[in-house]
């Protein structure tokens, strides 16, 4: 399970926010803190993977929050989830390590959508050992980028492009496109434009599989 630290001034955000993360398989959350000096105090403490960090706290700013768990030498990774529009703060939060970045008001699928991209990302970049090559850093880099869901091409959904992505994320010895049918009830035409999609996208990996006869079938694996 990926451990989330819910950092928020507004109870009822706060309680929405937790709620939310409850919902999305693989995580669960750690606590709820109300200020950034509280934020800072529970990470010291309690194993935490990743904090859902409001920007705009009563007793200090949220990147300051990101900079104080560096110096301290912490490498949690931080979700950015704010009303700040301001292109300098972007930028700050990028040179900090803020690794998405959700503008307030959003939706559960919308942070559902980063939460699934961020554990793809964190299941990538799990050991100490090195890449094989700039494949592998790109798909770790890519693996944090969501489709843009606003711009999908025409006759796709964004309902049956998430359900896609969720039975993929779980086949880690890949996904044909019949099987990709078979799991989420479409055709294996619609699965197979959905799994190109992904790896267009570099969201998804293509690879051949040499079965015994026949040619090779085309699996694919989380990106």
């Amino acid at each position: 399970m990926i451990n989330v630290l819910v950092v928020e001034d507004d109870p009822v955000a706060a309680e929405a926010h937790r709620s939310y993360v409850g919902r999305v398989a693989g995580f669960t959350v750690a606590g709820v803190v109300h200020s950034g000096a509280d934020a800072l105090r529970f990470c010291e403490r309690t194993p935490v993977d990743v904090v859902l960090l409001d920007f705009y706290l009563p007793d200090t700013h949220g990147l300051k929050v990101c900079r104080a768990l560096r110096a301290g030498g912490s490498d949690v990774d931080v979700i950015a989830v704010t009303s700040a529009r301001d292109l300098a703060v972007i930028r700050s939060a990028v040179s900090v390590g803020v690794v998405q970045y959700l503008l307030k008001p959003f939706t559960f699928a919308s942070l559902r959508d980063k939460l699934v991209a961020y554990a793809r990302f964190r299941e990538q970049a799990v050991g100490s050992g090195e890449v094989s090559g700039q494949a592998d850093v790109d798909g770790m880099l890519a693996a944090l980028r969501s489709p843009d869901h606003r711009s999908l091409p025409k006759g796709m959904s964004r309902e049956t492009l998430q359900a896609v992505t969720e039975v993929l994320a779980g086949a880690h010895d890949g996904l044909s496109a019949a099987a990709a049918a078979d799991l989420t009830g479409v055709s294996r035409v619609t699965a197979r434009r959905y799994l190109e999609y992904l790896a267009e996208n570099g969201l998804a990996r293509r690879r051949p599989h040499y079965g015994q006869v026949g040619r090779p079938e085309v699996r694919f694996y989380p990106g």
